[in-house]
């Protein structure tokens, strides 16, 4: 027998082991300031790309407007309690209806929190007698969801439509054995690679095998398609997904998300999602405030179209040059580099503290041993001077980490604490 204190001693996690040199400079950093492009950090005014703060509305002014009206009108604590019980008001049904017509949908539940939405809805939505199949890079959310299913699951390859149809049919063949039915989740923009899932080929076996479809598009919300209504919009199959996952912590600039469905569907959901049957409701001020994103999402397609001309610049600038983007199709831009986690480590320091830029740093054990993502997130308040800005430290810190300027034998321990 083991104390489980004495576990967590031994072995503190594959993230957590790093914790001693990483924590409060490439672990829990503090950026101050407003949300913005430029934000500070340990004293310097650094060039952010690290927010999803995608159409620029975290401080537009209408926004910040009906943030303090919200407040000053409703104070924090209102609706007590959940919504089934004592939390549900007006607004909240009037924000439902506006992100169904939004989401093509029939109808919305609003959720207090996007992940949890997301396990819990996987968790209503199935019992031991259905199938689940599901991209091998889905999110942490779904895949929490997916385990705490009960009955079997398959996993296909990222993107790989044949090897979906292999597992679709050991699902199919298992789901007749059991009387139950078959659950597909993917994304609809993969938040690491910045790629779409592919929706369309998606729906398209649905000719061939009887299952639904739940598309977790926290990222193509508000980024992708002709009115912003997400991946499912933008390939012209959003009527092909059955049960669609929006959040509010990206292009809407807050918290929580909602799901959108048949009405039947979103029902159940509201009587059977126990994170929302048995969780306060979304407080009153982030309602208020949720309603003029969407009018504002709604009114101004301009500031999705500039966040594409930011993105194409980013993106068109840092192949020509010479740098691996991999396949992202979307404003997410990933930066392939390799190198250890210590050279990684140097790397970033010399890119915050030399060149004054910040962005998400990602290594193993997120991805394979010897790579190394730089992340950057375009907005539509970026410039194109920040664009050409970043290009070109960009191209400095390569030509310096594939010199051998970085090389490291380990992260300096206390490091983050002394800086």
């Amino acid at each position: 027998m083991k104390d489980i204190f004495a576990k967590i001693e031994q072995n503190m996690g594959p993230i957590g082991e790093h914790s001693k040199a990483s924590h409060g400079y490439f672990t829990f950093p503090k950026l101050e300031g407003e949300v913005s492009p430029h934000m500070g950090f340990r004293g310097k005014q650094l060039l952010n790309w690290s927010l999803n703060n995608y159409l620029g509305l975290a401080n537009h002014p209408e926004v910040r407007k009906a943030d303090t009206e919200g407040a000053e009108k409703f104070g924090l604590a209102l609706p007590m309690g959940a919504r089934m019980m004592s939390g549900n008001s007006d607004l909240h049904e009037e924000l439902e209806r506006g992100l169904s017509k939004l989401a093509k949908k029939e109808d919305t539940i609003l959720c207090n929190f996007g992940y949890q939405a997301m396990v819990s809805a996987i968790d209503a939505l199935v019992d031991r007698h259905d199938v689940i199949v599901y991209d091998a890079e889905s999110h942490a959310c779904i895949l929490d969801g997916v385990r705490l299913h009960m009955g079997k699951r398959f996993v296909f390859k990222h993107n790989d439509i044949e090897d979906c149809e292999k597992q679709l049919v050991r699902a199919q063949r298992l789901a007749e054995q059991t009387g139950g039915g078959i659950l597909v989740i993917t994304e609809g923009v993969f938040g690491m690679r910045g790629d779409q899932g592919k929706l369309k080929e998606i729906v398209e076996l649905k000719k061939k095998f009887t299952f639904r479809l739940f598309v977790d598009d926290a990222h193509g919300v508000g980024t992708l398609g002709a009115n912003g209504g997400g991946t499912g919009e933008e390939q012209g199959c959003q009527d092909g997904i059955d049960i669609y996952f929006g959040t509010f912590a990206k292009s809407f600039a807050l918290i929580g998300g909602y799901i959108s469905s048949t009405k039947q569907v979103v029902t159940y959901l509201r009587y059977n999602m126990r994170s929302q049957i048995f969780a306060k409701s979304l407080p009153m001020p982030l309602v208020y405030g949720l309603l003029k994103r969407l009018e504002l999402l709604n009114k101004h397609p301009e500031y999705r179209t500039q966040l594409h001309t930011i993105a194409k610049a980013l993106q068109t600038g840092l192949v020509e040059a010479g740098f691996d983007i991999g396949v992202t199709n979307t404003p997410v831009t990933p930066v392939y580099m390799r190198g250890s986690i210590p050279e990684a480590t140097n790397m970033v320091i010399d890119l915050r503290e030399n060149f004054g830029i910040f962005c998400s740093m990602v290594v193993y054990p997120v991805i394979p041993k010897g790579m190394i993502i730089l992340r950057i997130i375009p907005t539509a308040v970026h410039t194109l001077e920040d664009v050409k800005y970043t290009i070109e430290s960009f191209s400095k810190i390569k030509d310096k980490l594939y010199g051998g300027e970085y090389v490291a034998d380990a992260i300096k321990e206390g490091f983050s604490q002394a800086l």
